[in-house]
């Protein structure tokens, strides 16, 4: 009875699905060889019990390897049926081991499934080392430069120095020196209208210098004080032209001026008091100069004694630009110490 079943088995032609299933994990892993050869993929490691026999075991006689990597048994020539029947059972179980469209299909399908998982997970698996190598070049700046130490008390030195040294290094630009020099006008002369304006910067180059045309009649022209003369006022600005030219110099800087009140009055206008530095009111120069600190000393005797320097000599009258020079070396003098007291001691408005 098994001899018959063995022909009939022999007889039938191969299953579609167990062929269909070969066919394509064949397929895969010639692919799969191909992508090892050319360096895509790294050879897969497999456990030691799916090991193909084809590395670890010779061949066996009658059997001949195939393409992905299992071992196909030559087929065995048919033997007469009047074998006995023991003898029988054992060949049919043996031809039905080796001929391969006896082998389950469920089982290569499964394994075709495991090897397309594994090619997946080495393709995840190098996934993260392609990504963290973007990564490295943000650490090594962050190592490169580290956040600076001791960052509030830097910063709290700073700006302790920069309150009182960043004050000279931020006032030259913003700092004028202005002198006036004033005629006589209304009732016998006695208001004084402003004749002259100069206004130098922090290193005394001359800014502004102007002739100005009072706007009343000029009674007294005072020349051996102001230098005014007649022939000053025949092409002199205009008052409210002179005046505008003026206050877009003075306007947002400081301004240093001797008795500066005398000036801001002539020309009718009120500068904010924190960017106003009076010599005539400044104790440390009245000390500088061996003179009583309260006392209220000439913009003369302050040059000859600190800058040992005559001004305002002869008859000629006054230099409006000599005068503001001057009036800005003697503040200079004392520049560092007074700011820093102004800066304890702001003045009100």
């Amino acid at each position: 009875m098994s001899t018959l079943l063995l022909n009939l088995d022999f007889g039938e032609p191969p299953p579609k699905k167990a062929l269909e299933g070969n066919a394509k994990h064949r397929k895969f892993v010639k692919k799969r060889r191909l992508l090892e050869r050319k360096g895509f993929l790294n050879k897969k490691k497999q456990p030691p019990s799916k090991v193909p026999k084809l590395h670890s075991e010779p061949s066996k006689k009658g059997e001949t390897p195939r393409v992905d990597g299992t071992w196909k048994a030559t087929p065995l020539p048919k033997k007469k049926t009047t074998a006995a029947s023991g003898s029988g059972s054992e060949q049919s179980l043996d031809k039905k081991t080796a001929v391969p469209w006896l082998t389950p299909a469920p089982s290569q399908k499964a394994g075709s499934v495991v090897a397309k998982v594994d090619l997946l997970g080495e393709f995840q698996s190098a996934l993260p080392k392609i990504k963290s190598h973007p990564t490295r070049p943000q650490k090594k700046g962050s190592q490169k430069n580290p956040p600076p130490k001791n960052g509030p008390q830097n910063s709290t030195q700073t700006h302790s120095e920069s309150k009182y040294s960043g004050a000279s290094q931020k006032i030259p630009g913003k700092m004028v020196a202005i002198d006036c020099e004033m005629v006589g006008t209304g009732p016998k002369g006695h208001v004084s209208s402003l004749a002259r304006c100069s206004i130098v910067n922090y290193d005394g180059d001359v800014l502004y210098d102007e002739y100005i045309l009072p706007p009343c009649h000029i009674v007294d022209y005072r020349t051996r004080w102001s230098g005014i003369r007649k022939q000053h006022m025949v092409n002199a600005t205009p008052f409210k032209i002179a005046r505008n030219q003026i206050l877009k110099i003075l306007t947002g800087k400081i301004v240093v001026g001797h008795a500066i009140h005398n000036d801001f009055k002539a020309l009718q206008y009120v500068h904010p008091k924190p960017l106003t530095r009076d010599t005539s009111h400044i104790p440390l120069l009245n000390r500088k100069a061996d003179c009583p600190e309260n006392a209220t000393m000439s913009l003369k005797s302050l040059t000859k004694k600190l800058l040992n320097r005559d001004i305002q000599a002869g008859k000629s009258g006054h230099s409006s630009v000599e005068d503001a020079q001057a009036t800005m070396e003697l503040y200079k003098l004392v520049e560092v110490e007074w700011e820093q007291h102004l800066a304890q001691n702001p003045p009100k408005d």
